[in-house]
């Protein structure tokens, strides 16, 4: 699938391209796989604006398939991730409205069907009002969501986010981490080396790689045991303006248009309006085609915006203030150039992704029938990792996040075989 939503098929809440997370539901799901992460985050992005107003909401099941990266026509699939919602269970313990403890727990969906091309569901109301809670709340970019190719990385970044402003998330429990992870249960990572190994560095290094934060983990032991883990977490200076980013759905606006005519550039355009609201912006814009004589209306609506300037206060923004506002508009301007450089280096690596896939299944096409079955089974016995393992099963060649693993299965199988492939 495409990385870039066709926001022109898009309408209501789906144009906006940010969903708030509430605590509560950051801190379930972890044994969902990514893509089913990703799909709740879609459907609670759908429903946010009516989900204590309305029982249950509605989206066409082909766009629902498109902006969680599923084929259009995978009915089985998005059935099968509806039914792994509808059996995972979100679990809260948090301080009530009076102050008081609160213990809650509620099925991720109370209910899903899929009929004449329409996906219909439902939120138990206790849920309901915890998901729409805006006292503590993440907001999750689905931009930033379709870059992660790991389910944990995704939920590793979802449970650290929501800290970006204290700077760390406090100590967490091993046992509470593993839970969060989706491994809790096994066996295997029990081991905090094979958890450190599998889980932590792989997740940290995804979320330094493709997010808008920064992490660092940090241990406590009790004895020799690992007993605490928590992350500090700063911004991502190379990607932050990714976050912002509302493409094309934001572009067909009137206030976008309106603030293009005035000077301002795509980006801080985009941003200005992500940051503050449609009907905010054409406020400002209102007002300042309303004064005279403004030499500068990028700087003027710069601290218009930021002071809210109002008919009724018509206080001039002092020198230092329209300087200071200047200073800001221009580093924007100058980050233009370095989010350009890294969109293309994103885009030369989902070619080299693409490149690397299209060698592999030519490996594979080589191979009789007999062989195929083979290497499959002798794939499968080289991973230990129950995620990548499920996706094989389910995906074979074709499986994204088993990529680094079946390039080194087919280099060893056939020494060079990616030599010719950039990026392998």
């Amino acid at each position: 699938m495409d990385d870039e939503i066709p926001h022109d098929k898009l309408t209501g809440a789906l144009r906006r391209q940010s969903v708030k997370k509430n605590v509560a539901a950051i801190h379930v799901s972890g044994k969902l796989t990514l893509l089913q992460r990703k799909l709740s985050n879609v459907l609670l992005l759908n429903a946010y604006d009516t989900l204590v107003s309305r029982t249950k909401h509605q989206i066409d099941a082909r766009t629902l398939c498109m902006m969680v990266g599923y084929n259009s026509n995978d009915m089985e699939t998005l059935k099968q991730s509806l039914r792994s919602l509808a059996e995972t269970t979100a679990e809260w313990d948090m301080l009530d409205e009076n102050g008081r403890q609160e213990w809650g727990v509620s099925a991720l969906l109370s209910y899903a069907k899929l009929s004449g091309g329409v996906c219909e569901y439902a939120y138990s109301p206790a849920l309901a009002e915890k998901l729409h809670d805006p006292k503590v709340f993440a907001l999750i970019n689905l931009n930033i969501q379709r870059r992660f190719t790991s389910g944990h990385a995704l939920a590793l970044y979802e449970n650290c986010y929501r800290f970006v402003r204290t700077g760390s998330t406090g100590w967490w429990p091993i046992e509470l981490f593993r839970r969060l992870m989706g491994v809790d249960g096994s066996a295997y990572y029990e081991s905090f080396k094979h958890l450190n190994a599998k889980v932590i560095k792989p997740a940290v290094a995804e979320v330094n790689k493709t997010s808008n934060i920064l992490i660092t983990p940090e241990l406590r032991k009790m004895g020799r045991q690992v007993s605490e883990i928590r992350f500090l977490i700063k911004e991502n200076p190379q990607l932050a303006m990714l976050d912002i980013d509302d493409g094309e759905g934001v572009r067909q606006g009137p206030v976008y248009a309106s603030l293009i005519n005035l000077g301002v550039s795509d980006r801080l355009a985009r941003q200005w309006i992500s940051e503050h609201g449609e009907d905010y912006v054409a406020e400002k814009v209102a007002y300042l085609k309303g004064r005279d004589g403004v030499e500068s209306p990028v700087s003027y609506l710069t601290a218009a915006l930021r002071d809210d300037y109002k008919d009724i206060t018509p206080a001039e923004p002092s020198a230092e203030a329209v300087a200071a506002a200047q200073l800001r508009a221009d580093a924007i301007k100058a980050q233009q150039q370095a989010d350009q450089r890294r969109e293309d280096e994103l885009s030369r690596e989902r070619a080299a992704r693409a490149a690397t896939m299209a060698r592999i299944m030519e490996l594979v096409d080589q191979r009789t029938p007999t062989q195929r079955d083979a290497d499959k089974r002798l794939f499968l016995a080289g991973l230990t990792d129950e995620t990548l393992r499920a996706e094989f099963a389910r995906l074979g060649w074709r499986s994204a996040i088993c990529m680094g693993a079946m390039v080194a299965f087919w280099e060893d199988l056939v020494p060079g075989a990616f030599d010719d492939v950039a990026g392998a």
